[in-house]
């Protein structure tokens, strides 16, 4: 039995088929489990607590299977090449992402790399992940022009975990006043509450969970980027 473990999770069945294939060309690397939607994979890891999880699911699986074992690292393989794509997977904690059109090598480069603890990103995405990874750090006014100054001042503390008396004192507000900014807040941003509002605002990166900016060395290695650097990803 191969010393890596993984987990296959994807909703078509001719992608995991495909996947156990190019896997079982080395002899280190298992598939211990397939599966087919979120509660699957979940479930795949738990039973199976594998090295890693190569899965096509959205964003929010990769969340769930990190919930279930934080310690297991995440590859997604999909189809997206977009910025916002390889953005909320990278927040979500991927350590790897590649595109369905990678090489029978490339994927097998990128499984080792990503479960020896490695950030692995596939040709056409790399690059932009080390932009988006090196780039300062987004803004409210950025993501979120519908606010104003002083209400993009409140979703900034918001986010960054403060309550609604410490942002007072810190904007020299009365409580009545931060008070009305986090309901119009809620309202222009179609937030349900305080913790939505919260998660709008870290996926767009803004506050506590910003990935930090860290120096990286990016270095080419036949159709792949492997970006080297301690504490890259926020989990």
């Amino acid at each position: 039995m191969g010393s890596i473990s993984v987990v296959l999770a994807d909703n078509h069945d001719v992608v995991r088929s495909g996947l156990r294939a190019v896997l079982a060309s080395d002899t280190d690397i298992s598939v211990v489990a397939e599966a087919a939607d979120t509660l699957d994979a979940v479930r795949a890891v738990l039973r199976h607590q594998p090295d890693l999880v190569v899965t096509g699911l959205d964003t929010a699986a990769v969340r769930e299977v990190l919930r279930a074992l934080p310690r297991v690292r995440v590859l997604v393989f999909t189809l997206a090449d977009d910025d916002d794509s390889v953005y909320q997977a990278i927040r979500a904690g991927a350590r790897g992402y590649l595109l369905k059109s990678a090489q029978q090598a490339e994927i097998v480069r990128a499984v080792r790399g990503v479960a020896a603890g490695e950030a692995i990103f596939g040709e056409g995405v790399a690059h932009r992940v080390a932009e988006l990874l090196t780039a300062p750090a987004r803004r409210a006014e950025d993501v979120f022009p519908e606010l104003t100054r002083r209400e993009r001042q409140v979703l900034d503390l918001i986010a960054d975990g403060r309550s609604n008396s410490v942002i007072a004192r810190q904007l020299h507000l009365a409580p009545k006043t931060v008070s009305n900014h986090i309901s119009a807040i809620f309202t222009k941003l179609r937030a349900a509450d305080r913790a939505e509002a919260i998660a709008r605002a870290r996926d767009a990166g803004i506050g506590a969970h910003t990935p930090r900016r860290v120096p990286l060395s990016v270095t080419p290695n036949v159709g792949s980027v492997h970006i080297r650097a301690s504490g890259l990803i926020s989990a």
